[in-house]
């Protein structure tokens, strides 16, 4: 195969300059126009034939804005006779619709894997996906990432005596599991209910936190209302220094303003998988970027060699 050829759409150029800065490549250009009408069009302004190509785009607000960009630029370099085309999605919106919970509603995280593929992508690179049965939605290869290498690399630096690692949920266990065995610490979950979109319930903490420090870990934190809530719960088991880690801040409606009034959290962890803008980054917040292992997949995916040591969390 020919050489490399890297794209962006507007999500996040940072994060595609730095990974480019790790290949030691230049950023390919490309137009990205909005018409009169409204409509998007775009224009890959570098040479894609037989070409590996790469487009980043994470599926972040306006989160259909940004989809419909990486559905014309996949479909773009297709149409530029690439030899093969991989979309790098560092946060895959869609993920947490997955399944038909309620009558008449669409399974939104299939629909738009089946869209990718349409429109010419023929792998896709993303990073921690909300459950493990979005990664079979796509028809194409996909490597699914995580960043738990990177936050333990953060936190291996802590005096960790005395802390357990707490997922939100049941459902987040398996990740918090892992995570608390490449730390050597202990466990423990919350029992969750969520009632609509922003309003969660934890019913209980589920594990010995009771005088601990904890690092609360999350796959995403949104609005904020499953960590508010955990927190709330593990106050009551009178737990002493609060750190609260995600591998997408998303930080939507009012979780800036609900994470900066709690006073007693020490630290905010987070990666760079989706742009967070100046006004959202607290003083005890601390991003963490995955330029280097997005960047290091990519040079695997692109020579043929194996991506799963990148992943693999029992190391």
């Amino acid at each position: 195969m020919n050489k490399i050829v890297v794209f962006s759409g507007n999500a996040h150029m940072e994060l595609a300059a730095a990974i480019c800065g790790r290949l030691k490549m230049r950023l390919s250009p490309a137009i990205i126009t909005t018409f009169s009408n409204n409509c998007l069009g775009v224009q890959l302004e570098a040479n894609c034939r037989q070409a590996d190509v790469f487009i980043i785009q994470p599926l972040a607000p306006p989160v259909q804005e940004h989809l419909m960009e990486l559905l014309l630029m996949l479909d773009a370099a297709r149409g530029a006779s690439a030899a093969r085309i991989t979309a790098v999605i560092p946060h895959y919106a869609y993920a947490r619709s997955d399944k038909k919970d309620a009558p008449r509603i669409s399974i939104a995280a299939r629909l738009v894997a089946d869209l990718l593929v349409t429109a010419g992508a023929n792998r896709v690179l993303t990073m921690k996906l909300h459950s493990a049965q979005v990664h079979g939605f796509f028809g194409v290869p996909v490597d699914h990432m995580n960043a738990l290498n990177v936050l333990a690399r953060h936190f291996r630096r802590r005096d960790l005596k005395n802390t357990i690692v707490v997922s939100p949920d049941l459902g987040n266990a398996k990740e918090a599991t892992h995570f608390a065995r490449m730390l050597k610490l202990p466990m423990a979950a919350g029992s969750k209910q969520r009632l609509s979109d922003d309003r969660v319930v934890i019913d209980t903490i589920v594990g010995h936190v009771d005088g601990k420090n904890v690092i609360v870990l999350d796959d995403e934190i949104a609005n904020g209302g499953t960590i508010i809530e955990v927190l709330q719960k593990l106050r009551e088991r009178h737990v002493k220094r609060i750190v609260v880690a995600c591998t997408h801040g998303l930080f939507t409606g009012k979780a800036i303003a609900r994470l900066g009034s709690q006073t007693d959290v020490d630290e905010i962890v987070t990666t760079d998988t989706v742009p967070i803008p100046v006004d959202k980054r607290l003083p005890n917040m601390k991003i963490l970027s995955v330029a280097p292992l997005l960047a290091e997949a990519i040079r695997r995916i692109h020579v043929g060699e194996s991506v799963s040591g990148l992943f693999d969390v029992t190391q």
